[in-house]
């Protein structure tokens, strides 16, 4: 695939990216495209590999490696080689609903487990698929394709992230009537409210939606089911019902002083923020603001980056991210970390760019417990205390963190970010329905059938898997349509 000598030819090539001191003025994304040529540069790179794995997802040890949506990574990275951008846009679009989602937002597993990616940089996988999607509504090939008849079954899908769209986008594909329901006054869960602008820009989302709608999806937005509508009347209205509503239920950290003013959960600050600027470019004022505080953002993962990247652009005085984690090398550990596991290596994100070049130095710090809040006469936060923390096996193989003693540190505080991540969905919708949960509180169906133990109600996304990447959501949502397709026929079609 590719040009057979193309991997010794022409070395890596990611998007490039803005200055990341000017870039925190504004909300535009922070990345810039690469040219046609060294798009087709990077799809050269691709190999003619014997057995390619960067298209086949599974789970190694706790982490992804591979596409989970199986997307046809060595043709398509052919097909951009050649300059058949349209034929690229329909092997995109084949095992990926939403392929500029994932192009945008994925962690990209299947670079860590590209063949090339052994011994030398892997191909830029990321990079090709966003800039085929790019292309594809640039020159207007994605068009709206309506079912050609209709089944005469409504499905309901209650949430409307990753997983509840393509559920409804191949379930509207076989022919049934869809509608999907959503809490917030905006369509796209997460994608909408979880991510920055700078880094999903709304309209890209805004546009994907407006092509389900124009291809006969119903979007019901600002209506809570469980309370607006209650689990016995969706059901009664509908042949099917798919719940997915995510893995909404914050995880609380476990010390002293986490209620005063000023600890947020990550999620709200986000939320709050993107809401208030699209609404009103923040002229309402209904958002949390870092502008000119000391700001601690809890937890080393995306959701922790996204907060920096936000109070970078507010203009926060200064910030710190804990890590519970000790930094990690450059290179992967070969032995404890072999390839097609994704690499567990340093990696600087876009928010701790920005940081850096506005304070001199990364953000981080790492191998860092926090120990308590301490807050003003007023109940306001004004430090964090912290210890930093080594992690000891036992002897029966559990890890377990220990204080490094002599290691406290107090550190000024007016604004902190819990980005921990979730515990799970929230249950009361949950309970309304009656099905069963796991013993983690998600709801209990297995991975490629999704019934519940409710008749007609099926489950997919972190809702069902726990909190996860967009792209398992996206595989999720078209295996639950697939299914709940099989339910309602008899019989499938859908992949």
């Amino acid at each position: 695939m590719g040009k057979v000598t193309g991997f010794m030819e022409y070395k890596r090539q990611s998007q490039h990216t803005r200055d990341p001191g000017e870039r925190i003025k504004d909300w535009d994304d922070y990345t810039i495209p690469l040219t046609e040529e060294e798009v087709q540069e990077q799809g050269a790179r691709c190999m003619d590999c014997g057995v390619p794995t960067c298209h086949t997802g599974m789970e190694i040890e706790n982490g992804t490696s591979g596409c989970p949506v199986y997307h046809l990574i060595p043709e398509w990275n052919d097909l951009v080689y050649r300059g058949q951008w349209r034929e690229a846009l329909k092997k995109e679009h084949e095992m990926n609903n939403f392929p500029e989602f994932t192009g945008y937002t994925c962690p990209a597993p299947c670079e860590g487990a590209c063949v090339l990616g052994i011994n030398e940089p892997p191909v830029a996988i990321r990079t090709v698929e966003r800039s085929i999607i790019d292309k594809g509504f640039a020159e207007g090939w994605v068009q709206p394709k309506p079912p050609k008849q209709r089944t005469g079954k409504h499905v309901a899908v209650v949430g409307s992230g990753p997983a509840g769209l393509a559920a409804a986008d191949q379930l509207n594909k076989a022919g049934h009537n869809v509608t999907v329901y959503e809490r917030d006054d905006r369509p796209g869960g997460l994608l909408t409210y979880g991510i920055p602008e700078a880094k999903l820009p709304y309209h890209i989302v805004e546009r994907r939606i407006q092509l389900l709608k124009d291809e006969g999806i119903t979007f019901v937005t600002n209506t809570k089911i469980g309370e607006d509508i209650t689990a016995d009347k969706l059901r009664e209205d509908n042949d099917a019902v798919i719940l997915c509503t995510g893995a909404t239920q914050h995880r609380d950290i476990p010390a002293e002083g986490s209620h005063l003013n000023g600890v947020h959960y990550a999620m709200d600050f986000l939320h709050s923020n993107t809401k208030s600027l699209l609404d009103s470019d923040y002229e309402d004022g209904e958002y949390i603001s870092a502008e000119g505080k000391n700001v601690v953002v809890i937890g080393g993962g995306d959701t922790g980056t996204d907060c920096i990247a936000t109070s970078m652009r507010h203009g926060c005085k200064n910030l710190t991210q804990f890590d519970i984690y000790r930094k990690r090398g450059d290179e992967r550990d070969v032995e404890a970390n072999p390839w097609p596991q994704w690499p567990i290596v340093h990696r600087d994100e876009y928010g701790h760019k920005e940081a850096a070049a506005v304070f001199g130095k990364d953000p981080r710090a790492y191998g860092v417990m926090t120990t308590r809040f301490v807050g003003d006469d007023d109940g306001n936060l004004k430090e964090v205390h912290t210890v930093e923390v080594e992690s000891k096996k036992e002897k029966d193989g559990r890890r377990i963190r220990k204080e490094i003693p002599g290691t406290e540190q107090v550190w000024p505080a007016e604004l902190v970010f819990l980005a921990i991540g979730f515990s799970g969905p929230e249950q009361s919708l949950i309970e309304q329905f009656g099905v069963e949960t796991t013993d983690w509180s998600t709801v209990k169906a297995e991975h490629e059938d999704y019934r519940t133990n409710v008749d007609g109600v099926f489950s997919a996304g972190d809702m069902r898997r726990g909190q996860s990447l967009v792209v398992w959501a996206i595989n999720e949502g078209r295996g639950v349509a697939r299914e709940c397709d099989r339910y309602l026929m008899g019989s499938t079609v859908l992949p």
